[in-house]
């Protein structure tokens, strides 16, 4: 906690420096809410913008939905965050393979948004219409966005009152009783301005398992979901201005049998000051809080009865950091950021399992704490045509404080009482490109290092897919991805833009969930498995290497707009050891063929869009044994204006009711994303 205090220390020390060097500076005043900008150096990796117009326009309404429009971007699994289990929405890309947790830094105003506990992302908290815009970089290595960024940075960017307007509601009722509303409003206060925004979702769900595998036990999945997000900016004079948060969202899912609800529950609070113009510089803090629940439970082979196996009752977590940059006035075309930034995240699991007649008979706790402090620099030089771009940060990692404790509910001595080493050590991370602009084709090339630490989840937790058991590992190691790419960006008319990139990356000591029996057992951690099941435990494998091409196209002319996207990633396993079965293997959920494309028309307040998106084939398993089919959806939108400010609204997803693998269970029990889902409802727009 030394460090983290220096850090704090050196957070609030940072503001009244830069103040300090800003008196008599007589600068504009543009208060825009938004962050320090973007280096020039962006330039030079691959890039991808999903503007305002497309994130108000997707046909469910969800984040997730929206980010797959930058093809390569893959969930651990298939299904949205409506019928997902929420522990399976971490967020990677490039073929990298996945493991519930993020490979991807995913950043709101600044603030890393993955869960504090598991790495997870949970998506009901945001709504889109919220946003400005989204940026995705893909490929490692980026420095000043923070530490973990391995595969890219998705960073959210909130919007303001010239994105948001005065006022916007939207209604929906839709397919199986679902109803989707949100409300959206801005205003301007003096030189500052305040935000407001709220939504509700709810539906009767659909059944998860495939008509020809479902038994007496299958049913509907209902789920309830809700969030609201304040926001706040303050001129505070000289270039200089705060930017205040505060949100909250509460999601409830159920899995599609008894026993599996799931309740997931959080509150952000942030504050950042961020100064332009001469010596710039920004200064963050904040908080976060999750509380998690989940039931699992134990199916028969026939799908005719079902009894509770595990009662994760109550996971609580908690995350706070900060970080200072400073951005100061070098000239001659050098673009400088320094900073440091620190994350603490905490959490424990705590779980009645060894269910006997329908009742527990144990009780686990396991849990721990990780704090990660970090110095950064990057700069960028634009010298004509060529941009070049460098940046480096050192990071300190410490695991504190971890222990897995058992006990018999009957009382008596623990059964298990372990507490694991206090670990740390010191990781190097960074990045270098250039970019030569030669008027309508600019050529692009990148090579960058990064890493993540494992997340407590990872460390400390268990875990159970229908017949199969997850152990986890206290011993687990960070994950190091070394990567390069070259691209190309070609503009032949004004209103088109077409992009090509071709990387290899490689994820030394790859967490991977590691088959090591098949049931029937016990096994330590996670107790029986049935002979419908197999044992896994986390793992350290070699590597991961993925080599691969992303396709990037924007047209827009008049009312016409047709945007595209496609990836392909070429992943195989390196593995030893317990995990050798698995050398040269697929990645588990990691499809090789990607592709998104949305044609898009819009006059007068009218409008109207058709998605189409392809997913190739992919495993379920580590070992290749369980395949996933490919699938094509198509979602459709349309708008009537009725008045200049109202307008009718009419949505379908998955339009043609295509069959989506989202998971495969021991038993061969075939689980799937959304089915056919229609929406007519409306939209009040308020300038």
């Amino acid at each position: 906690m030394r460090r983290a205090a220096l850090c704090t220390a050196l957070l609030a020390a940072g503001p009244a420096f830069a103040q300090a060097q800003t008196q008599g500076e007589d600068a504009e005043i543009v208060v825009t809410g938004r962050g320090l900008d973007a280096p020039p150096g962006e330039a030079a990796y691959d890039v991808v913008t999903i503007d305002r117009a497309r994130l108000s326009s997707t046909a469910s309404g969800r984040l997730e939905d929206a980010l797959r429009d930058a093809a390569g971007i893959a969930q651990f699994r298939r299904s949205d965050s409506r019928s997902a289990h929420p522990t399976s929405q971490g967020v990677t890309l490039r073929g990298l393979g996945g493991n519930a947790s993020s490979r991807a830094l995913l950043t709101l105003d600044g603030v890393p948004q993955s869960d504090p506990f598991g790495g997870w992302v949970a998506f009901p908290a945001y709504l889109p219409d919220r946003l400005a815009r989204i940026r995705v970089t893909r490929g490692g290595g980026s420095g000043y966005a923070g530490p973990g960024a391995l595969a890219g940075t998705i960073d959210l960017e909130s919007g303001g009152p010239d994105d948001l307007g005065a006022l916007q509601l939207r209604g929906a009722y839709g397919s199986r009783e679902s109803v989707d509303a949100s409300a959206v409003g801005s205003a301007t206060l003096g030189s500052g301005f305040v935000t407001v925004a709220g939504q509700y979702a709810r539906g009767d769900g659909f059944i998860p398992t495939v008509a020809e595998d479902r038994g007496r036990v299958d049913r509907a999945a209902p789920y309830e979901q809700a969030s609201i997000a304040l926001r706040g900016v303050v001129d505070l004079g000289q270039g200089a201005e705060l930017q205040a948060n505060v949100s909250g969202f509460t999601d409830r899912r159920d899995r599609g049998v008894a026993y599996t609800p799931v309740a997931s529950d959080g509150a952000d609070a942030s504050v950042r000051i961020v100064k332009r113009g001469g010596w710039g510089w920004s200064a963050l803090a904040y908080l976060q809080t999750r509380q998690f629940a989940s039931g699992f439970a134990s199916i028969s082979d026939t799908r005719d009865t079902v009894t509770a196996s595990l009662d994760q009752y109550s996971v609580p977590s908690t995350g706070i950091g900060g970080r200072v940059e400073l951005a100061p006035p070098i000239g001659g075309g050098v673009t400088l950021r320094l900073g440091s930034d620190v994350r603490r995240v905490e959490g424990r699991t705590q779980e009645l399992y060894t269910f006997v007649s329908g009742a527990p008979t144990r009780r686990r706790e396991a849990g721990g704490a990780s704090t990660t402090v970090g110095g950064f620099a990057d700069a960028s030089l634009e010298a004509g045509a060529l941009t070049l771009n460098a940046g480096g940060r050192v990071d300190h990692w410490s695991i504190t404080g971890g222990s897995l404790v058992e006990r018999a509910l009957t009382g008596g001595a623990a059964l298990t009482n372990a507490r694991f080493a206090n670990r740390d050590g010191w990781e190097a991370s960074g990045r270098v490109g250039a970019a030569l602009d030669l008027g309508g084709v600019t050529l692009r090339s990148a090579a960058y290092r990064g890493w993540r630490l494992p997340t407590l989840n990872e460390l400390y937790r268990p875990f159970r897919v229908g017949a199969d058991a997850t152990g986890a590992n206290a011993a687990l190691d960070p994950e190091r991805l070394t990567g390069a790419e070259i691209g190309i960006d070609w503009r032949p008319l004004e209103a088109l833009t077409l992009r090509a990139t071709g990387y290899w990356n490689r994820l030394d000591d790859a967490i991977a969930n590691v088959t090591i029996a098949r049931g029937p057992g016990t096994f330590a951690g996670v107790g029986f498995v049935s002979a419908a099941g197999v044992y896994r435990q986390r793992q350290n494998l070699d590597s991961v290497e993925a080599r691969g091409v992303e396709f990037d196209a924007r047209y827009a002319t008049g009312p016409v707009s047709l945007s595209a996207s496609y990836a392909y990633a070429d992943s195989r396993v390196h593995a030893s050891g317990t995990a050798a079965p698995l050398d040269g293997l697929r990645p588990a959920q990691t499809a090789a063929h990607q592709a998104s494309a949305t044609l898009g028309w819009q006059r007068a307040g009218a409008g109207a869009s058709l998605t189409a998106r392809y997913a190739g084939p992919q495993f379920e398993d580590d070992q290749n044994a369980r395949r996933l089919a490919d699938a094509f959806t198509l979602d459709a939108t349309a708008a009537l204006p009725i008045t200049a400010a109202l307008a009718i609204e009419a949505r379908a997803e998955n339009l043609a009711d295509a069959r989506v693998e989202a998971g495969i269970s021991g038993p061969g029990v075939v689980e799937r994303a959304l089915p056919r889902t229609l929406w007519l409802g409306f939209r009040y727009r308020l300038r």
